[in-house]
C-alpha cells in the first residue's frame, strides 16, 4: 500500500489590526510561511481593521468562494474595546470546533501562563470551509499552526484529520 500523499488545501488569511501593514505583518507572514511550506496554496492574503462588519464581509466573500478550503485570521482575539473577531465569525459558523481554543489555550499556558485566559481564539466550519481565529501574535500563530492546525490540515494524520471530513461537510 502507498503512503498517502498530502492534499494542498486553498487558504486565505485575514490579518486583523488597525496598525499592521504588509511592511510589518509577521503574524499573517508566519501563517502564510507555515501553511505554504505544508505544501499548500495561499489563494489571498488582507489585512482589515478590528471592524466587526469588515471583518464579517471578508470572511463571507470567502466563505462563499467554493475554492477556499481554509481561512485563518489573526488579531482581534483578546478582550479590548476593539477585539471583535470572535463576535464577527462566530455568526458565519454552521459548527463551532469547540476543542481548538481549549487545546489552544492549553498549549498556550505552557509559554505564557495564566495570561492565555485573555485569548478567545475559535475555530469553526461554515459553507464546508474550516477558519481559525487566531491571536495576533507571531508566536500565538506559531503555536496554533505546529501544534494543531497543521496536523489537522494534513490528510495523513491519524487517526482523524479535518481534510478527511471535507468530502461530507455539506451533507443534508
Amino acid at each position: 500500500m502507498t503512503e498517502k500523499q498530502i492534499i494542498p488545501l486553498t487558504i486565505a488569511i485575514l490579518v486583523v489590526s488597525d496598525t499592521r501593514t504588509e511592511q510589518d505583518d509577521t503574524s499573517g507572514a508566519a501563517l502564510h510561511e507555515r501553511a505554504s511550506q505544508a505544501g499548500h496554496h495561499i489563494i489571498e492574503k488582507k489585512i482589515v481593521p478590528d471592524s466587526i462588519y469588515q471583518i464579517r464581509a471578508a470572511i463571507s466573500q470567502w466563505i462563499a468562494d467554493e475554492q477556499v478550503n481554509v481561512i485563518l485570521t489573526t488579531g482581534g482575539t483578546g478582550v479590548t474595546g476593539r477585539d471583535g473577531t470572535p463576535e464577527a465569525v462566530a455568526p458565519l459558523l454552521d459548527k463551532q470546533l469547540d476543542g481548538f481554543g481549549e487545546v489552544f489555550r492549553m498549549l498556550s499556558y505552557q509559554d505564557i501562563k495564566t495570561s492565555t485566559i485573555q485569548s478567545r481564539a475559535l475555530a469553526g466550519v461554515a459553507n464546508a470551509t474550516y477558519i481559525f481565529c487566531l491571536p495576533g501574535s507571531s508566536g500565538a500563530c506559531r503555536t496554533a499552526w505546529d501544534s494543531l492546525i497543521q496536523a489537522q490540515l494534513d490528510i495523513r494524520t491519524r487517526p482523524c484529520n479535518l481534510v478527511q471530513l471535507m468530502p461530507r461537510l455539506l451533507e443534508q
